[in-house]
């Protein structure tokens, strides 16, 4: 078999197309806890005890003397921005938790409507073959 014939098969198959497709919905889905996380809940940091969540540490051997706003975020430690991705993970973490537990108990409730049937009575023969083995057996 060919590579790209391998190929064809691995990337056509249904796992891996959900995959992308799962993979294209989280990206959008994190710009939108991306979104909650700067425009909500930062703030809402920010108003509680005053602590800054875009903060930075500026290094001691770096000199920011006259530099622009931008070179000086550049040069710095951005401890703020590493905290608000730590928050999006959670978020992120949380609701898709929330979704798995949510399908598991849907998948659940579907599969306990499917009891299995119990054995039906075996037939008048099946009962006869049945004595003729055990009798059959025991000699």
């Amino acid at each position: 078999m060919s590579f790209m014939s391998e190929f064809k098969e691995f990337a056509l198959k249904g796992n891996v197309v959900d995959m992308a497709v799962g993979v294209i919905i989280g990206g959008a889905f994190g710009g939108i806890v991306g979104a909650l996380t700067d425009d909500f809940i930062n703030p809402l940091i920010a108003s509680i005890g005053g602590a800054e969540v875009a903060g930075a540490i500026r290094l001691p051997w770096v000199d920011y003397t006259g530099l622009d706003s931008e070179a000086v975020m550049s040069l710095s430690l951005n401890y703020g921005h590493f905290i608000t991705q730590i928050i999006n993970f959670l978020i992120l973490a949380l609701i898709l938790f929330m979704i798995i537990k949510g399908m598991n108990k849907l998948m659940s409730i579907g599969k306990k409507e499917e009891e299995p049937a119990a054995d039906p009575e075996p037939s008048d023969e099946v009962k006869l073959l049945t004595e003729i083995r055990d009798a059959l057996a025991s000699k």
